[in-house]
């Protein structure tokens, strides 16, 4: 930081101290400093308490509480000269602790902290509402912010961790200074970056969102190996050789040849559904057409073999397909045998009533 000098063109670096050096304290200068004007940390915030520690169950307690314009609480961790190396546990720790309040709990906290009969209105020109029962705190996230002049590696390696996977935590360095018996206190946000913290924070969410799809995606995976699997044991055992050469998949689908390079008989295993069908696919859409409308001159003899048949055309779409599907939960697997009788017993019947229709296409 540098004093600027109107009179000679320039400027004059002043003398960066310690907290200890100017006899500062952490409960009795720093908090109460932020607690006055909280909005040193970059935005609008409604200390709500100091030094709270009404959990049950622990005596432990935090430095200063806030709500933010959105309602969520804000959990500020002071320390002075040295972060140390716990604070970062210390904060989500008391964060999971303030998990748990509801409205009533933050309001009945806030007027112990203010002792004023005029609370709600102070609640009111803070969230910029005329109604108290307009103002929504539901307290769905819980913000943590950190201070300190210096931050050990361990604890930003952990605060960056951290909003990487979703939390919002944010770490202020504070640096005071000496000049002329006067002193000076910079509060600067250090993670995320301020200019960047907007993207950086959508970027976690992405991610996070990212891990998420990714990791139900590999559930599912297993679970349609694991049903594959238990299927394609249950055709061998009944000797059924259209599917005895075909090997399970990660894919909700399996399919075998049938005779006509065009058409594919298919298992298929939704979330919500099983079906048996005939894809019709020969990479041309106008000759997936001519095979469907060929098969389907013989509509009514089909169905009549075979009973609630669905005949998709699927106009807008390259390939076709006939189908016959019944509902089920597909991911319980107390359902698993019962499907398995159903898919297997229909593809049979299908294959003898879809094989002397499909060997007569002619292209």
């Amino acid at each position: 930081m540098y004093k600027i000098n109107k009179l000679e063109n320039s400027i004059t670096k002043l003398p960066e101290k310690t907290f200890k050096e100017l006899e500062f304290t952490e409960r009795k200068h720093l908090q109460e400093w932020i607690a006055k004007n909280p909005s040193c940390l970059g935005e609008d915030l409604l200390i709500i308490q100091k030094e709270f520690d009404d959990f049950d169950g622990t005596k432990e307690r935090f430095d200063l509480l806030a709500l933010d314009k959105e309602g969520n609480l804000v959990i500020i961790e002071n320390k002075l000269d040295d972060s140390g190396r716990d604070v970062t546990w210390q904060a989500v720790k008391y964060a999971s602790y303030c998990s748990t309040f509801s409205k009533s709990d933050i309001e009945k906290i806030y007027i112990e902290y203010i002792k004023d009969e005029n609370y709600k209105e102070k609640l009111c020109d803070f969230f910029g509402v005329e109604n108290y029962d307009d103002i929504k705190i539901e307290n769905q996230q819980q913000r943590i912010i950190l201070v300190a002049a210096n931050f050990r590696k361990e604890v930003t390696s952990a605060v960056l961790w951290l909003i990487n996977q979703g939390l919002y935590i944010q770490c202020f360095k504070v640096t005071p200074y000496e000049f002329n018996q006067e002193c000076f206190l910079n509060v600067e946000q250090i993670i995320p970056i301020k200019e960047a913290q907007d993207y950086i924070i959508k970027m976690a969410k992405k991610e996070q969102e990212q891990n998420l799809i990714n990791n139900s995606e590999k559930q599912r995976h297993t679970i349609r190996l694991n049903f594959w699997n238990k299927l394609l044991n249950k055709i061998k055992e009944e000797n059924f050789e259209l599917f005895s050469n075909i090997g399970p998949s990660k894919y909700n689908w399996i399919g075998a040849g049938s005779g006509f390079s065009f058409c594919q008989y298919e298992f298929i295993f939704n979330k919500d559904c099983v079906r048996i069908d005939l894809y019709i696919d020969s990479k041309d859409k106008d000759k997936n057409k001519i095979i469907f409308d060929k098969l389907k001159e013989n509509e009514k003899e089909i169905n009549d073999a075979f009973k609630n048949l669905i005949w998709e055309r699927l106009d807008e779409k390259r390939a076709c397909r006939i189908k016959f599907e019944k509902e089920y939960d597909s991911y319980d697997e107390t359902n698993w045998n019962e499907m398995i009788d159903f898919m297997i017993e229909n593809m049979k019947k299908f294959e003898i009533v879809m094989k002397p229709y499909i060997q007569k296409i002619k292209l």
